[in-house]
């Protein structure tokens, strides 16, 4: 089992840039596929990014694809999850989720979750 805390979330203008963190305690990070998903108030969690546990797996879901970089340091025990020309749309509370198997874009398959990390973009 493996904990999650997500950071890095935060207010910026349509156009910017931010970097979200998942810092993971506990079993060892480098054998859980990791996702990224957010949610809207009023709306269901929705898959944004997934990574295997080595990195050679990625998916992203098709409103953030070309925009968004997903990536882990396993030496850190850290995922990440890179957020360039924000819109207004991408406001959510961004959550980091680990699984013990291959990467997945179903929030069904993921067993731990952080607690979220709020992202607001302004016009």
């Amino acid at each position: 089992q493996v904990q999650l805390v997500e950071s890095g979330g935060g207010l910026v203008q349509a156009g910017g840039s931010l970097r979200l963190s998942c810092a993971a305690s506990g079993r060892a990070f480098s054998a859980y596929a990791m996702g990224w998903f957010r949610q809207a108030p009023g709306k269901e969690r929705e898959f944004v990014a997934t990574i295997s546990w080595r990195g050679g797996t990625i998916y992203y879901s098709d409103s953030v694809k070309g925009r968004f970089t997903i990536s882990r340091d396993n030496a850190k025990n850290t995922g990440y999850l890179q957020m360039n020309s924000l819109k207004p749309e991408d406001t959510a509370v961004y959550y980091c989720a680990a699984r013990q198997m291959v990467a997945s874009t179903l929030r069904s398959d993921y067993n731990t979750w952080g607690q979220g990390t709020q992202v607001t973009v302004s016009s």
